[in-house]
């Protein structure tokens, strides 16, 4: 692992390297002790599976889930850049800024829900946006 990214109610994400495939992933090991139940457990595999099944450059992907004795690992796309709640709080965003992001994710979202998956925790903390202006929606499904 490369470095801590952040944390929240369902687990702590970290940067890591991909060692086979030579590339930078985003490691989500969930903690929440609910999902020690093994019907808790499928239905995050159920639901990564599904946004797993999602490809839209607006939706960070999901590569994987690991079952370990330590719990679920989730490996997902790394998005650079900073949250969307980061840079809100650095201040107000230009009207153009905020259409642009906004129509970013309506339109991430329109592809999930046109394959029948519901985000169910979209915030500012789980919208990255790039260096580039990309806004990408991290954690969709895994709610």
């Amino acid at each position: 692992m490369l470095e801590p990214l952040g944390a929240g109610g369902m687990g702590e994400v970290y940067r890591a390297r991909d060692t086979r495939l030579a590339r930078e992933v985003a490691l989500k090991r969930l903690s929440d002790p609910a999902l020690t139940n093994d019907i808790a457990r499928s239905r995050v595999m159920r639901e990564a599976r599904a946004a797993a099944a999602l490809s839209h450059p607006g939706i960070a992907t999901v590569y994987d889930v690991l079952e370990t004795p330590q719990g679920l690992i989730i490996v997902m796309e790394y998005v650079p850049g900073d949250t969307l709640a980061a840079r809100l709080q650095r201040g107000p965003m230009s009207l153009d800024q905020t259409l642009d992001v906004g129509i970013q994710i309506a339109d991430a979202l329109t592809h999930a829900h046109e394959h029948g998956i519901v985000h169910r925790d979209l915030k500012p903390a789980n919208v990255h946006l790039t260096p580039a202006g990309r806004a990408n929606i991290l954690d969709f499904g895994i709610a």
